[in-house]
């Protein structure tokens, strides 16, 4: 592991008012907690398992540089949800996209080669993004087709290695697929710095991706 991301990774927490870095775990709750209360209940007891980190400014010019592993896929990250949830779903496409790393994001209904089978465009979007964002309520828990979205993202990368993002949004803890129960979730409350999380959780594994992949062949 580089040098500066050994000492990115060790310093201390920012300040309350500075950005935070989910991680897969900022403003979650443990996936094996036993307790079954709703999730909208549990802001003081998720902030205080937040865990922040400072992105270093290189943090951008490592993932954009020309020989970043970055580049060796299509997409920074692949968006699964439910058709019920296009609307927001588009909303955090726009933010995303609209950030100065111009994160490359799969959209199935806006993206998809018209004419391909529909289970091979999806299997090649996730075989070709770095992450997956999982947008988990009440419709994809019903849909059957976001099911087997999560299961060929779960396919790709079994022990997740923080590729997979669960955010869960009006579903209570004891609804949570207990197919994710081993990853950490972010819960969406409030919508503006939920996306801020999920930009830092994909920052940080593109941050990941462009350390080990420099200065290998694509």
């Amino acid at each position: 592991m580089a040098g500066w991301f050994r000492r990115l990774l060790h310093k201390p927490k920012p300040s309350s008012g500075e950005s935070s870095l989910n991680a897969g775990r900022s403003a979650s709750s443990s996936p094996s907690s036993s307790s079954s209360s709703a999730m909208s209940s549990n802001s003081s007891s998720e902030t205080s398992l937040a865990r922040s980190v400072r992105l270093s400014p290189v943090s951008l010019s490592v993932i954009n540089a020309s020989d970043s592993a970055r580049w060796a896929k299509r997409y920074d990250v692949c968006i699964c949800h439910s058709e019920a949830d296009l609307e927001l779903v588009e909303e955090l496409v726009s933010y995303l996209e609209g950030q100065p790393e111009s994160f490359r994001c799969f959209l199935q209904l806006r993206d998809a080669t018209p004419g391909s089978a529909v289970v091979t465009e999806l299997c090649d979007a996730v075989q070709n993004s770095h992450c997956w964002v999982m947008l988990i309520t009440p419709s994809f828990l019903r849909d059957p087709w976001c099911k087997y979205q999560m299961h060929q993202a779960l396919a790709e990368a079994p022990m997740a290695n923080g590729r997979t993002i669960p955010v869960l949004k009006d579903v209570d803890r004891k609804d949570y697929p207990k197919e994710l129960r081993n990853l950490y979730y972010i819960y969406m409350a409030l919508k503006e710095s939920s996306f801020r999380q999920i930009r830092d959780t994909i920052m940080y594994c593109e941050c990941a991706v462009g350390t080990t992949g420099r200065g290998q062949t694509l």
